[in-house]
């Protein structure tokens, strides 16, 4: 069996399980914080973990030792001291203890009472994501000089990290708590210690996991709408969310405008530093913030939407700029491709935190929060206010086209050949086709819609906090033009197949192909885009999730034949429609699965993407609940494709225990991407409870 992830139970706060998987060892950490009077800033945690191994029942001589490792490290390079490391059935151990100016003195201890051997190792070091290699260096250099594969029970001077190596023959439970404001041993100290380990941690964990069940049960009202096996998962799916919920600092690297270089040579400037608490596509492959995908990524905690949300304003510029991707800190940067590190302060990204804000906003009208909880998000809102102002004035006027009402990304390459199709990351659909040869005569709808939604969005908060400004009347004349239906079939819609499309220079004649490239009187092949035929100002014939984005955003009349004729792109299995969910373009593209370079497989070309899917669900449910001739066809279309949807995330995670990054709508749903993708893939717990985003004033 290979290695797999279980995330159980985590509510964001104070308590989190998840089950590790790995050729038979079963691995259970469960975690419980809290904070008493004696504790110092941040409070106490302890740490179980549980081992078990499918074959338990070998004879001891038979059993395998399994040897885990963990570390407790200072960033701020404070030395740790070394505490005894002799395991001990009596009670509990001091592995190591120190002295933080925010917390500070603190204590490690573990508890267990099984045999276990313990090995240590200390290091001086402020590069926390080399850690692995300085174990591993560590445990190889011991193997050499006396045989034995472990830790070498050494520390440096100074040492700031300490990795202990616990080694265990299953079943084992060890307990590992950590004191902070503990400057000596007391009485009280051991009572603190004894509440978080024994049958005391027992009792406690248990009664953590049944408030955690509970609390879910009555945000999200499923027990009704699946079975145990989809309830089970979308516990699952949200714990992994929530898990993935982090702490970062550090400093963007912002791009200087073409030709510009620093002295030293760099071609980038250094953004302020500055702090992000914020949720991650996936811990192990994408463990940094993106702006796009955080609006997906709320719905569990106000509390906790709202710092997360606040977080991300704070790093707006004095020109209104949000920087797309967060790489904050040498270990989020150490995942990144030297591509993508540099943000460029002309591109943007959709701002989705409006679909956050304004389930906050409508929240209050429906009075769905306490009195205190009212309260304080009348407070968060109307001190976000100026930021989503100048957040949506960058946008109005970085973003706009050429004539008034239209809108493109900004940031595509119009010089390239070596791609099919120039990308549009700042879209978030990164190689959806767009017009083949970028220029300033673009309109995206795209952009348009989620323009219209940042207007709405404002204009309920102005609505909530009764302003009435010029600049609120502004709002309003704007939503207004956004939202006219007859604009935007003029814009955007192909009359013909009732589809929206962007607009721009366009051929559909281009291809991929060798040419042979002469290079100081050297040739060489390089694979590059030809032009066989020249392009003109059209809309760009691609079906796919940007076709959709009126329909998505409910700007469509419920007895207009434009919605019958977008339930028809939906439901037809030569365009969009699978049995596990709509695929991001139509088969019948000319770009459907094609290869953007050499080296650049499809992306959003075919693949089925949730936070899409989940978008297109709550149009049907709009609809489907709207008086016209079409609600009946969008209910059982409704009905459809969220079956699809939650039948195969659970199968796939059933098999795998891996939520994926999209889905293949080829090879019967199969999870593509990244694994233990658990951002918007974790939409899954809202298409189970039916709860889908408010759209409109």
């Amino acid at each position: 069996m290979c290695t797999s992830e279980f995330v159980q139970a985590h509510n964001g706060r104070d308590y989190g399980r998840q089950v590790l998987v790995d050729h038979g060892l079963f691995l259970t950490t469960s975690f419980l914080k809290e904070k008493g009077e004696s504790s110092g800033y941040g409070g106490d945690w302890a740490v179980r973990l549980d081992a078990n191994n499918e074959r338990s029942g070998l004879s001891d001589a038979e059993e395998s030792t399994t040897h885990l490792f963990f570390y407790i490290a200072d960033e701020t390079g404070n030395p740790i001291t070394m505490g005894s490391y002799e395991p001990s059935s009596r009670g509990s151990v001091l592995l190591a203890s120190g002295l933080h100016e925010e917390i500070g003195g603190w204590e490690l201890y573990l508890r267990s009472e099984d045999n276990l051997e313990i090995h240590r190792a200390g290091f001086k070091s402020m590069s926390m994501h080399n850690l692995s290699d300085l174990v591993q260096q560590a445990v190889a250099t011991n193997a050499m000089q006396s045989g034995n594969l472990n830790l070498p029970d050494i520390t440096e001077d100074s040492s700031n990290i300490m990795v202990y190596q616990v080694s265990i023959k299953s079943p084992a439970q060890i307990d590992i708590v950590f004191l902070s404001g503990s400057a000596s041993k007391s009485p009280v100290i051991e009572e603190r210690i004894s509440k978080l380990t024994g049958p005391m941690l027992s009792d406690r964990l248990e009664t953590k996991q049944k408030e955690f069940e509970e609390r879910y049960d009555q945000i999200f009202n499923v027990n009704n709408k699946v079975d145990s096996k989809e309830l089970s998962v979308g516990r699952a799916a949200l714990s992994s969310l929530l898990g993935g919920v982090g702490y970062f600092y550090g400093q963007s690297k912002i791009a200087l405008p073409k030709g510009f270089t620093q002295k030293n040579g760099d071609k980038y400037i250094s953004y302020w530093p500055a702090a992000l608490y914020t949720a991650v596509p996936s811990r192990s492959f994408f463990p940094r913030g993106f702006l796009w995908d955080e609006g997906f990524h709320q719905r569990w905690d106000v509390h906790i939407s709202m710092d997360i949300i606040g977080h991300w304003l704070d790093l707006l510029n004095s020109d209104g700029w949000i920087p797309r991707e967060q790489i904050l800190g040498a270990e989020a940067l150490s995942k990144v491709p030297e591509e993508f590190v540099l943000q460029y302060p002309s591109n943007g990204n959709p701002p989705t935190l409006f679909l956050a804000i304004r389930d906050l906003a409508s929240g209050i009208h429906a009075q769905q929060f306490s009195d205190e909880e009212a309260e304080k998000i009348s407070s968060f809102l109307e001190r976000a206010y100026i930021r989503l102002n100048a957040w949506f004035q960058w946008f109005n006027s970085t973003q706009s086209g050429k004539y008034e009402g239209t809108f493109y990304w900004h940031g595509r390459d119009n010089i390239t050949t070596k791609e099919l199709n120039p990308k549009t990351l700042t879209s978030g659909l990164d190689d959806y086709p767009r017009a083949s040869h970028p220029n300033d005569e673009e309109r995206h709808v795209d952009l348009r819609c989620w323009m219209l939604l940042a207007t709405n969005c404002i204009c309920s908060i102005a609505e909530f906090l009764k302003m009435d400004s010029a600049l609120e009347k502004d709002y309003y004349k704007m939503s207004n033009q956004l939202s006219d239906f007859g604009t935007l079939n003029k814009l955007h819609l192909d009359d013909t197949i009732g589809a929206y499309f962007d607009y721009g220079n366009h051929t559909e004649k281009v291809r991929m192909r060798w040419f042979d490239v002469k290079d100081n009187n050297n040739m060489r092949r390089e694979f590059l885009r030809g032009t066989l035929q020249a392009p003109q100002l059209q809309l760009v014939p691609h079906v796919g999730y940007v076709s959709l984005f009126p329909f998505m955003m409910g700007t469509i009349p419920p007895e207009s034949w434009v919605l019958e004729k977008q339930l028809n792109l939906i439901s037809n299995t030569s365009i969009l429609w699978t049995d596990y969910g709509l695929r991001s373009l139509s088969r019948t593209s000319s770009i459907y699965m094609k290869r953007n370079t050499e080296h650049d497989p499809p992306y959003w070309r075919g693949a089925i993407w949730i936070n899409m899917n989940y978008m297109v669900l709550s149009a049907l449910h709009h609809y489907a609940h709207k008086d016209g001739p079409y609600s009946g066809r969008a209910k059982e279309l409704y009905d459809k494709l969220r079956s699809n949807l939650i039948r195969n995330i659970v199968q796939n995670y059933d098999a795998t225990g891996f939520f994926w990054e999209n889905y293949d709508q080829k090879d019967k749903g199969k999870g593509k991407g990244a694994r233990s993708f658990t951002g918007w893939t974790s939409l899954i717990v809202l298409i189970m409870a039916e709860s889908y985003p408010t759209l409109h004033r």
